[in-house]
């Protein structure tokens, strides 16, 4: 049995928890560099404002007080996010995190009774603890409990908690749901589906498993399974990605050197972190940096290069340093930049590096791992706190334009709560 738990508008609710006084107004929260809406309360929703909305066509809401806006605050959103994700952990056997604001817990050996009254419980305590509204769905499959999970949080009458493990709350719930708002669906296969009369998940379930299967394929069937309460979706395992990348585009063009290459040090930085948490190591380490491409009226530059490792790494130093030497070769003085970024790709797993004839030496390599590790734990709130020289400051901008962040509440001691 699956119980998804689900936050309320997560990123709404986060600047909620530390600013009471946002409760019952419309807020959105923008993405980086202030550029979209990729977040809204009920509120903001009922005022028409869609996802995806540029800034632009929604500032003189926010001018004129009728509209709130916070910039995203990412340091903010996952430390909650750890926490409630911490107590979801502690109350369960088996947990499998689905995203920042939504995770399975995987339920045996209790009523539906006792799992709704479980529920409840977490509903409240990390409403309590946490601050964040959160939403369960109960059901016998993933996308049966998807299903019930919208209705616990559309209907406040469901206090939060929606089971629909038997066949009658299944049917009637499968009859209220748009087919477009089944998980697997999707915007794609719901105007395809929509063409042929099948308008709610009911409709979509009705049909024989032959004509799916020709629709829709594989996948499609799995779906229509797991609507009928058959368990097909196994647990999603996080494969090791073949490469990553860490870029931003500036608040402000640059052209200077050193600002450029203290922006590009700390995207590598972020990169060789992201390498260790997964347990891999990259053999090339790549830079691009490019101009402001909106401006027709400045002459434009683009361009890209890497660096092959001889043995491949994931410390702060080496891939710092292999970036700051393929951007030396890119950068020219004549331009004003707007974006650069790092990417490391041949990515394998750091259980299988082996050394080099020349180069770095074990001990060199052992003391650089050292390091990294010790610059991972005092950084666990993803600042630089500590940093090599080449690097930022933490407090420093990133050059994202921010203009409406709120405080890093719980991870930065220079931003608590001040209370008076």
């Amino acid at each position: 049995m699956y119980a998804l738990v689900d936050c309320n508008n997560f990123f709404v609710s986060c600047e909620r928890a530390f600013q009471p006084e946002l409760e019952g107004k419309p807020v959105v929260v923008l993405s980086n560099n202030d550029g979209c809406v990729v977040a809204r309360s009920n509120e903001s929703k009922a005022m028409g404002i869609k996802m995806c909305t540029p800034y632009f066509r929604i500032k003189g809401l926010s001018d004129s007080g009728t509209l709130i806006v916070r910039s995203s605050n990412y340091a903010l959103y996952g430390d909650l996010s750890k926490r409630i994700m911490s107590i979801l952990a502690s109350s369960v056997p088996k947990l499998e995190i689905y995203s920042i604001d939504e995770a399975f817990m995987v339920i045996s050996g209790i009523t539906e009774n006792e799992m709704i009254d479980m529920s409840g419980e977490i509903v409240g305590k990390i409403r309590k603890w946490v601050g964040v509204p959160v939403s369960i769905g109960i059901a016998e499959t993933k996308t049966l409990a998807k299903i019930a999970n919208h209705f616990a949080k559309k209907y406040p009458g469901y206090h939060g908690v929606c089971s629909v493990i038997d066949e009658k709350k299944r049917d009637r719930a499968l009859a209220l749901t748009g087919i477009g708002d089944v998980w697997g669906i999707g915007w794609r296969n719901a105007p395809k589906l929509a063409a042929c009369g099948i308008m709610t998940a009911s409709d979509f379930v009705s049909r024989p498993e032959a004509w799916v299967k020709r629709k829709m394929g594989v996948t499609g069937v799995r779906t229509w399974l797991e609507l009928q309460g058959h368990d097909c979706l196994k647990e999603n395992k996080i494969e090791k990605r073949k490469s990553i990348c860490t870029s931003r585009s500036f608040a402000e063009m640059t052209g200077d050197e050193e600002e450029l290459a203290s922006r590009v040090a700390d995207f590598a930085g972020m990169c060789a972190r992201k390498l260790r948490s997964e347990h891999t190591v990259a053999y090339t380490v790549g830079v691009f940096i490019r101009t402001n491409r909106f401006r027709d009226d400045m002459e434009q530059y683009d361009s890209m290069a890497s660096l092959r490792l001889e043995v491949p790494a994931n410390s702060t130093q080496e891939i710092v340093s292999a970036a700051l030497s393929v951007l030396r070769t890119l950068y020219r003085p004549e331009y004003k930049y707007k974006k650069a970024g790092v990417i490391v790709s041949d990515i394998v797993s750091d259980g299988v590096v082996q050394g080099a004839i020349f180069g770095f030496d074990a001990g060199t390599r052992e003391k650089e791992d050292k390091l990294s590790e010790l610059m991972d734990k005092i950084n666990g709130s993803g600042t630089n706190i500590l940093r090599l020289a080449s690097q930022r400051p933490g407090h420093y901008s990133d050059g994202v334009r921010s203009e409406f962040r709120s405080k890093r509440f719980s991870t930065d001691w220079n931003e608590l709560m001040e209370i008076h």
